[in-house]
């Protein structure tokens, strides 16, 4: 024994140093060791092209994943070679990457959101309006912190969004007596947690080491923190985490179905019904993609494609007769 570490624990500790998040080491973890199971066993350093393209090929014939999903298997295996083994890659152009079928999203009408929200109750109601108030993702609203929450200038600060990317998106004004209400809630919570000398938070980037009164100050905390606490996966310390996606998931699931919608909509569908609701109202491109957070505006003409209603708006010869 040399003492150097498993080859799992050098993954894990590259993705902490590059600070992905908890679900991303978690998902390429679990590819890296489908791949070595696929390969019985055979070390990586020992394999290349023809490996994972029969590993990727596996997935699309035999498993019959979709594009995303195997293109997510790419990036671990790629992220394995490149970070982990520092392996020079020749032969990454001979990887085939699986192509995204080109969907246009799925947009509720206003009436259709109105009719959702209707179904909706506490943390979830409000979660639900975020999403569809301001255009941000779902994580992205879960693991907002009190301090990024500006009532003032009724903005809300977005840190490490998709390409751990800040930005600023707008805060509902008709959000703004709710949210206050809900904080008030939480700060006295947040209060009788730290009588019982608990109340400490998950602190990114080893912010803890240079702050550390920092995880219990109110500040840090979680807008929407979760009922019961839970075990830190990485430091091992129990407190209370940001309340759990798949809730909100599943109480938007049961919304749709009592609101009576049969469009196959989630609560990412209200980003998408952000977007197109402003694009309708006139708003102009370039500022809803500020909002979005998207890169390239070609990402957020899609939208454009939602708004042409009829076939491109085209005028169908029966309504002519």
């Amino acid at each position: 024994m040399d003492g150097k570490p498993r080859l799992l624990d050098q993954v894990r500790e590259q993705i902490r140093l590059k600070h992905y998040s908890i679900r991303t080491e978690q998902v390429y973890c679990e590819w890296v060791k489908r791949f070595i199971r696929f390969h019985h066993y055979q070390h990586p350093g020992e394999m290349g092209a023809a490996e994972v393209e029969a590993f990727l090929s596996d997935l699309a014939v035999r498993k019959n994943v979709s594009a995303s999903t195997q293109n997510q298997a790419l990036a671990a295996l790629l992220f394995l070679y490149k970070q982990v083994l520092k392996l020079d890659l020749p032969w990454l152009g001979e990887v085939v990457r699986a192509k995204k079928p080109s969907r246009l999203p799925v947009v509720l009408t206003i009436t259709e959101v109105q009719g959702i929200l209707a179904q909706l109750e506490g943390d979830i109601w409000l979660v639900a309006n975020l999403l569809y108030g301001s255009g941000m993702r779902l994580m992205e609203v879960l693991r907002l912190r009190v301090k990024d929450v500006d009532f003032n200038r009724g903005e809300i600060v977005v840190r490490d969004g998709k390409g751990m990317k800040d930005r600023v998106t707008v805060l509902p004004r008709s959000l703004v007596a709710p949210l206050k209400q809900h904080f008030a809630v939480v700060r006295a919570r947040h209060a009788a947690e730290l009588e019982a000398g608990r109340g400490d938070v998950y602190m990114p980037f080893a912010l803890e080491r240079k702050y550390p009164k920092a995880p219990w100050e109110w500040c840090w905390q979680y807008v929407f923190p979760a009922t019961g606490l839970s075990v830190d996966p990485r430091s091992g310390k129990t407190r209370r985490h940001h309340i759990d996606e798949k809730r909100v998931q599943r109480g938007f699931k049961a919304a749709i179905k009592r609101a009576g919608i049969v469009k196959l909509a989630t609560p990412h569908t209200l980003r998408h019904s952000f977007a197109t609701h402003l694009l309708d109202s006139g708003q102009d491109i370039r500022t809803v993609q500020e909002l979005l957070g998207h890169s390239d505006v070609k990402t957020t003409m899609i939208y454009t494609h939602v708004l042409n209603r009829g076939g491109l708006a085209v005028l169908s010869p029966l309504d002519r007769m």
